[in-house]
């Protein structure tokens, strides 16, 4: 779908309730590619957690503070969605992960895990997923098993599902506030 400011298009990864508009969402996972420098659409009364996957990364200016360069290994990058944000790529074209939760019903995390074995994922949050950054890993729940690739993404829907493989995982949690 086209970004809200009209400037790129961004695939939602999952959004809840099911099917909800940007107006109305409670939590939003996406992918975006970002070609070009400019502004970040607002989202008042949304945290957003931002971390790239692919490409050099980008420069960010919110409300007018120091820049802060955000790459492949930066950690992941909180801000309030009604901030004013401007990007400047450092290097090419980007693909980030986005993180969205209305601030007044939600609330979430997203860390990185590096996976070189077996890997209990431990989370006890409301809604949870699994994004493959890179590798190939083998997630194991109660309900299912999946294999991921690179920007791969499997709904979470025990406490305690197991990985096993090479790669990095980012586990997004979300919990109601």
């Amino acid at each position: 779908m086209r970004w809200k400011n009209g400037l790129g298009e961004t695939a939602e990864v999952a959004i809840a309730p099911p099917r909800a508009t940007l107006e109305a969402f409670e939590w939003r996972i996406s992918l975006a590619r970002v070609e070009a420098d400019g502004p970040f659409s607002g989202f008042p009364g949304i945290d957003r957690t931002l971390t790239v996957v692919a490409g050099s990364g980008f420069r960010l200016v919110v409300d007018g503070g120091a820049p802060v360069d955000l790459t492949r290994s930066s950690a992941p990058f909180v801000f309030r969605g009604e901030s004013a944000v401007q990007s400047m790529l450092l290097a090419g074209p980007v693909t980030d992960l986005n993180v969205m939760t209305r601030r007044a019903r939600f609330h979430h995390r997203v860390r990185r895990i590096q996976v070189a074995a077996h890997t209990a994922i431990e989370t006890a949050a409301t809604a949870a997923a699994l994004f493959c950054v890179s590798g190939r890993i083998e997630v194991a729940t109660a309900a299912a098993a999946s294999e991921l690739g690179a920007q791969d993404t499997v709904l979470i829907d025990d406490a305690l599902p197991e990985v096993a493989g090479e790669g990095e995982l980012l586990l997004i949690e979300i919990e109601r506030n």
